[in-house]
């Protein structure tokens, strides 16, 4: 198997993150505008659900930029904190959601850092991640790209300001995407706290 095809299988769980945030947008329009607390944002009507669906993603809070929620996998909470692209150079035309996500599982790999494009890499794509002009390393597998080093680049995030992730365009050339790092240390301590490591709450 390429390498490509074992970082997909190693981030599985994070590529149905991915899908969970897809059925949270519909929360993002009144995050945005609203300044709500949490209590406030429970009483919005969630889209339709299934009444046993208990693995549909609850939102936790928003913390400047970043959003905070969890779900359940195989019966466990996970907890994830993103954002989304702030800005794009060059836009590209029906590109999808472009996020960055910070994922902890208190049973399972902690520091979990991805970025996803809104399209799907070429093999063997390289992408510059910075974090205020400082390079974290990351590697692609199709639709995402992963940091090498969770922790490492966490570290970044809490000091830094701005992430900036340039990756190469489906189109040809570059294409440059900025996340805010603002309201991300109050986000990552929130996820700490919901899943802390060793944590066995179900």
């Amino acid at each position: 198997m390429s390498k490509a095809g074992l970082a997909v299988l190693q981030h599985r769980p994070y590529l149905q993150i991915m899908r969970l945030i897809q059925a949270l947008k519909f929360l993002v329009p009144a995050l945005i505008i609203g300044t709500a607390p949490p209590l406030a944002w429970s009483q919005t009507k969630p889209a339709p659900a299934t009444a046993t669906d208990d693995t549909a993603p609850k939102l936790l809070a928003k913390f400047g930029d970043w959003r905070t929620a969890t779900h359940l996998e195989a019966g466990m909470v996970v907890c994830y904190a993103y954002t989304t692209v702030t800005a794009s150079s060059p836009p590209l035309a029906g590109r999808g959601q472009v996020t960055l996500t910070v994922t902890q599982r208190p049973q399972g790999p902690r520091d979990a850092v991805a970025v996803t494009p809104g399209f799907a890499y070429a093999a063997n794509a390289t992408v510059g991640t910075t974090v205020d002009g400082a390079a974290v390393d990351f590697y692609t597998a199709q639709r995402s790209a992963f940091a090498r080093d969770g922790k490492v680049a966490v570290q970044s995030f809490l000091k830094g300001k701005q992430v900036i992730v340039r990756s190469p365009s489906p189109k040809g050339g570059q294409v440059a995407d900025s996340f805010s790092l603002k309201g991300f240390g109050a986000a990552y301590a929130a996820i700490n706290k919901s899943c802390p490591p060793g944590a066995t709450t179900r």
